[in-house]
This record gives C-alpha cells, sequence and structure tokens, in this order.
C-alpha cells in the first residue's frame, strides 16, 4: 500500500515558468564559466562539435524524461519513474544515483561559488571565512524553501534571470570581436577523443533530472513538465555555443590556458578590468542560482526514499503550515554544505556524470515501459513520443557509446557506491518487509 500521506499533503504550485526557471538554473551552473577551456584543452577547435553532441544525446533524454514525468507525478522524479516501471529495488538504486549525482554535484559548485565570493571579496577567502560564507548560504537557502515551494521557485525564478545579464552581455560584446581563423577545424577528431570530452562537457548539461525531482509539487505534470524541458533546454543549448563560440573566437589557443576562469578572462580581453569583475559577479549569482535550484529539488529525493520506507520515516515528514518536506531539507543542506567545507568540484565530477549517465539509461527505458503499461497516475491524458521505441533505443545507444570512455578505475568506484547501497536495501527490507512494495503498486 502506497504511503501517500505526504505526497497528499504537498502543495501543487510549480508551472511550466517556475520549472523551466529550475531547469535553467540547475542546468546553467559554475560549470560553463570554466568548461570552455577544459573543452577547447581536449579537443581544441573541433570544441563546438562536441557541444552539438552533448545538446543531441541530452535532447533525446529529455524527450524520455518528458514522456516518463507526464505519466508519473510523484515526488521523486527519476527515483519514482524507474521505481513504477522496475519494482523498489530498481527504483531505490535510481534514488540512490540521484541523491548522489545531486550531492556531489551541488557540494562541487558550493565550493566553487565559495571560491568566487573570495575572489571578489578577499576578505572572505580565508578556511575560515569561506566555512562561514557556505553556512549563512544553505542557511538562508534552506530557511526560503522551508518557508514555501512558491517562495522557493520564485527565487529560482529571479536568479535565472539575472545570472544571464553578464552570459548575454560577453555573447553581445565578444561577437563582435572574432578572430575567423580561431573557429577553422584543422581535423575532425576520433570518435574517441568526442566520447571522453563530451563525458567532460555533460555535466554542464546534467540537472533536468533534479528539477524533476518535486514532480508532487507541479501543477498538470503532463502539460508542465514536457513544455518547460523544450523551453529550458533549446534556451541552454543556443547559449552554451554562443559562449563557447565567442570565447574560443576571442582568445584562440589561449582559451586552453585560462582554466580557472575562462569566461572572466575573455571579458577581460573585451572589456577590461570591469569586464572581469561583471564575469566574475555573474558566476556568483549562476553558483547561487544553481545551489537555489538545487535546494528546491535534491531533498526531494530524501523524501521520496524516506515516503516509501528506505529512510527513517520522519525524514517525509511534511511541515503543517508550509506543506514542505522541512526535515529533508534541512539534513540534505547539512549534509551538503558539509561536503562543500572539506572537498573540491574535480574529485567528484566524473563520478557525478558517470551516475547521471546510468540514471539517464534507466529512465530511458522506464519511460517505453510505462507506455506500454499504460499507466498514468493523475487522469491528464500524457505525453507521448512520437516512432514507438525509437527515441528510448537512440538514446541508450547514445548513452552506452559515451560510456566507453569511462575508465576502469572509474567504473570501480561507482560500482562500490551501488553495492554498498544494495546492502542497506537488503537491511532496510528485511527490517520492515511490508513497507517495500509501495513502488510497484
Amino acid at each position: 500500500m502506497l504511503r501517500m500521506e505526504s505526497e497528499r499533503a504537498l502543495l501543487r504550485a510549480i508551472g511550466v515558468i517556475g520549472l523551466s526557471a529550475a531547469i535553467f538554473n540547475t542546468t546553467v551552473g559554475g560549470g560553463i564559466f570554466r568548461l570552455p577551456a577544459a573543452v577547447s584543452g581536449m579537443i581544441g577547435t573541433a570544441a563546438p562539435l562536441v557541444y552539438v553532441v552533448c545538446a543531441v544525446t541530452m535532447g533525446l533524454i529529455v524527450l524520455c524524461f518528458a514522456e516518463a514525468g507526464s505519466r508519473v507525478s510523484r515526488t521523486g522524479g527519476p527515483y519514482s519513474y524507474v521505481a513504477v516501471a522496475f519494482g523498489p529495488y530498481a527504483g531505490f538504486m535510481a534514488g540512490v544515483l540521484l541523491w548522489l549525482l545531486g550531492t556531489t554535484a551541488v557540494a562541487s559548485v558550493a565550493s566553487a561559488y565559495a571560491g568566487f565570493v573570495g575572489a571578489f571579496v578577499p576578505a572572505l577567502s580565508g578556511p575560515f571565512t569561506r566555512a562561514m560564507v557556505l553556512a549563512a548560504t544553505f542557511t538562508v537557502m534552506a530557511a526560503v524553501n522551508v518557508t514555501g515551494v512558491k517562495q522557493g521557485s520564485r527565487l529560482i525564478t529571479l536568479l535565472a534571470a539575472a545570472k544571464l545579464l553578464p552570459l548575454l552581455v560577453l555573447v553581445g560584446v565578444g561577437a563582435l570581436a572574432i578572430t575567423p581563423s580561431n573557429l577553422a577545424i584543422t581535423a575532425i577528431p576520433a570518435a574517441s577523443s568526442v566520447a571522453r570530452t563530451a563525458i567532460v562537457l555533460i555535466f554542464a548539461f546534467t540537472g533536468v533530472e533534479t528539477a524533476l525531482v518535486p514532480s508532487g509539487e507541479m501543477k498538470n505534470p503532463s502539460r508542465t513538465v514536457p513544455l518547460a524541458i523544450a523551453i529550458a533546454m533549446c534556451g541552454i543549448t543556443a547559449l552554451y555555443l554562443a559562449i563557447q563560440v565567442v570565447a574560443q573566437g576571442v582568445l584562440g589557443p589561449a582559451l586552453a590556458e585560462a582554466r580557472t576562469a575562462p569566461l572572466a578572462r575573455v571579458a577581460e580581453e573585451l572589456m577590461g578590468a570591469p569586464g572581469r569583475t561583471l564575469l566574475l559577479g555573474g558566476a556568483i549569482v549562476s553558483t547561487l542560482g544553481y545551489l537555489s535550484g538545487m535546494t528546491l529539488a535534491v531533498p526531494r529525493a530524501l523524501f521520496a526514499l524516506a515516503r516509501d520506507g528506505f529512510l527513517p520515516k520522519a525524514v517525509a515528514n511534511v511541515h503543517s503550515r508550509f506543506h514542505t518536506p522541512h526535515v529533508a531539507i534541512v539534513v540534505q543542506s547539512v549534509i551538503v554544505c558539509a561536503l562543500a567545507i572539506g572537498n573540491e568540484f574535480e574529485a567528484l565530477a566524473v563520478l557525478a556524470n558517470l551516475s547521471a549517465l546510468l540514471l539517464y539509461f534507466a529512465c530511458a527505458v522506464a519511460g517505453h515501459l510505462l507506455r506500454r503499461r499504460g499507466i498514468q497516475d493523475d487522469g491528464a491524458r500524457p505525453f507521448s513520443l512520437p516512432g514507438g521505441p525509437t527515441v528510448p533505443l537512440l538514446t541508450c545507444a547514445m548513452i552506452v557509446w559515451l560510456l566507453t570512455s569511462i575508465t576502469l578505475d572509474e567504473w570501480m568506484k561507482v560500482g562500490l557506491t551501488l553495492a554498498i547501497a544494495t546492502v542497506v536495501f537488503v537491511v532496510t527490507r528485511s527490517n520492515s518487509p511490508g513497507q517495500r512494495h509501495s513502488s510497484a503498486a
């Protein structure tokens, strides 16, 4: 029997604009302020081609998400899609991947955010003040989201608009200063090089899966989910391509050497010190917007796992006044803040990307199975992909190709994580066997 009391207590308040902004914020985080240099260094002037590969891959993936999200509207997003399609164990593993991806990504971006703040205000760059900046930021983010999903969604929308300004200024000014020879592709890179570069760059495109976690708080999910995904992903792809072309066209080979803050380096080249300040401020706003979006979304993964009995049921408590999963929000904020204080992005980036691709693969298959079984749980007409299994098959093929570039050591790290998760599942299931069949109901 489903534990639906907590789910019904949630307020459905997220619409198309709010979800589009959430996807934008959880996708356009700190990565795009750093990745142009890394991609250029890995594959040279062919870098824009890798953006196209990632955009096509993510386009296929989000189509599968749109179909699954229009059929399963329970909080948990990908966790719930996989659980309904394959049962509680697969759902639990998807939930672990989702939580691991969101937690490591948020901690790494939060660490970058603290670094941007320290560069902007040198007095805040020390270890103690850095920790205080992170603690204060997560305290405010948690408080905003505990007081209501509407407040959290409005903050996300505001920050989504604010972060666009410096990036659009960079693209607008830089477009007039591009040197065409810096964009010339002299040789087509090998497929293996494209795949490995895409594994790194795909981090800049991830986030949609986390923004969909609060499905239980969305108005008319069968319409809201596919429309918001389409709006957000089209805008994100166009923005990323424009940024890479401008950065590469302005700096040329020097772009690969500006690894710490490549866009600030481009802005300095174009507009001097004020340009660098503008882009550094933009990086702060962008990462803050990312943290805001993820503070809204990631705690709902803990809420969903607790709702289905895999975590203490107190984590699934909903605030009597604000109708938000307040315990999950606080617990998640404390965990991420602690990780951000003691860790950097680089150590966890590949693990986050690999977790994302495995999760995407499971969701692509789950979406197809949900349609075959005719599952829809909100009474509205669901979104159906054209071409039957064609899109899910293409999605899985692209993901498998990207995964060929993962090293044995990287596979072992993820395998160990999933093995530990399996032990947790077995132990909790044996302790409370009557509570482990809800996801398959």
